[in-house]
């Protein structure tokens, strides 16, 4: 067994996500097991704790197995696989849909009676159930708070199959399991005490946080009170100084205008713009993983798509390393025109292709760029402009990732500025594996903090 119960699996899980403590987070626990789980990860990190309904869709003729989810405010999520399998009709479908929806608002009103939901616009929510099995109520529990308005969704269970963020890739900002076990058939098979939970024992839960008294980084009670800043997108960064900034924008480019996500920690030293690869944008999962890694260590971030929606569709666009290294550059421009970000020292982090993009944008006359890191990158697709690249840049490369470790190599050695290149043993091209992603955010995290230091001087 790898856990005695849902508590200490919950305490475990609540160490694993230290690195949230003191931020404006709100623990929600999927009812019911996920729920004792949760209160402990809500403990250990200081937040509020409510619950988030969702509800399998059972096949009729196999209950246990989902055919799809539901979640509040008319979420639904559906397994097209499961449904051809077992060749399920739409009208038993919706008869299933109907009854767990009658049950949705039974919980809901159990659990808390008059009480709103918790607020999460423009918070980081914490999703927490005691395991991840088909993954489908997992998926409808994190739409449903994407819905909602959450800034940054982060979904944590102590156990889960090895495959499990393929399954629920791009669902989450975040995805923590402590185990991915193999020979996984069941979730219980990893807890000593795996006993059935009743609507008492959640109701138990929640008046207990209720109660709990405020400590720092904690706000009490769930509360439903709206965050301090409206997350309107705004044309350009804004002009109020830099410190504390956490909002939507908008970067105009030429005749488009792309959109971003910009985060600037009071009296950062810098700000690290993303260029995404393969098509990918400012939700990445990975790229706002690493973000936040940067804004914990005190540094801004700016993501934003280099593509509108349409120019994605054409898929030499995505592999237009000039035209993205534009936008790259026309960013940066903006960010050093405005008072706000403009004394910031500035970084390129770069992904798959996007690290072509950023070499590129770093190679041009003036660009001032005080370093450049590469996750999993092409450096090569930045061509004859690796040797003007002047930025001290790193490269980083999983172990297993055996064809672009060689490019990486073979590009490296027409560098002429300051370089590194570190492999990440083990690691695929994605760094799914366990841990592979935060140590890209902490080597991201020591070269940008080291140069940029020297840059700010």
């Amino acid at each position: 067994m790898l856990f005695t119960d849902r508590v200490q699996a919950g305490r475990q899980l609540g160490a694993r996500l230290a690195h949230l403590a003191g931020q404006d987070v709100v623990v929600l626990g999927l009812p019911r097991g996920g729920v004792p789980v949760a209160e402990a990860v809500a403990d250990a990190l200081g937040a509020p704790l409510d619950v988030c309904l969702v509800r399998k869709l059972g096949v009729p003729t196999q209950p246990e197995l989902a055919m799809g989810a539901i979640g509040e405010d008319g979420v639904r999520v559906l397994s097209e696989d499961v449904l051809r399998e077992t060749g399920v009709p739409p009208d038993a479908r919706a008869r299933v849909e109907e009854r767990e929806r009658r049950e949705l608002l039974r919980r809901a009103e159990r659990y808390r009676g008059d009480r709103p939901p918790a607020a999460v616009a423009g918070r980081t929510v914490v999703i927490v159930d005691d395991g991840v099995a088909t993954g489908s109520t997992a998926r409808a529990a994190c739409r449903t708070v994407r819905a909602r308005g959450a800034a940054r969704t982060v979904l944590a269970v102590p156990v889960a199959p090895p495959d499990w963020t393929r399954r629920l890739a791009g669902e989450a900002d975040e995805l923590v399991s402590l185990a991915t076990p193999r020979g996984f058939f069941a979730v219980g098979q990893f807890y000593d005490d795996f006993a059935q939970l009743e609507d008492a024992d959640v109701v138990a839960v929640l008046r207990r946080a209720e109660r709990r008294p405020s400590r720092p980084g904690r706000t009490g009670a769930p509360d439903t009170a709206p965050p301090s800043h409206s997350g309107a997108p705004a044309t350009d960064p804004p002009d109020d100084g830099g410190a504390g900034l956490d909002r939507e924008v908008e970067i105009a480019a030429g005749t488009v205008r792309l959109g971003g996500r910009l985060t600037v920690p009071a009296d950062a030293a810098g700000i690290v713009l993303f260029a995404h690869g393969s098509g990918s944008g400012r939700h990445s999962p990975r790229n706002r993983f690493v973000a936040a890694g940067l804004n914990r260590a005190g540094l801004g971030t700016l993501l934003f798509d280099l593509l509108t929606e349409e120019e994605a569709e054409d898929r030499a666009n995505v592999f237009d390393t000039a035209l993205l290294a534009a936008r790259l550059t026309e960013a940066t421009g903006r960010l050093r025109a405005h008072p706000g970000t403009g004394h910031l020292a500035v970084g390129y982090f770069g992904a798959s292709t996007g690290a072509a993009a950023a070499l590129w944008a770093a190679s041009e006359p003036g660009a001032r760029v005080a370093a450049v890191v590469s996750r999993g990158g092409r450096p090569d697709l930045a061509g004859p402009r690796l040797p003007d690249v002047t930025a001290p840049t790193l490269l980083v490369v999983g172990g297993a990732d055996r064809t672009v470790l060689e490019l990486n190599r073979r590009a490296r050695a027409r560098l002429r500025c300051e370089n590194r290149l570190t492999v990440v043993p083990g690691a695929t091209h994605l760094f799914e594996e366990p841990g592979a992603l935060e140590t890209v955010t902490a080597l991201a995290r020591d070269w940008f903090t080291d140069h940029m230091a020297a840059a700010h001087v």
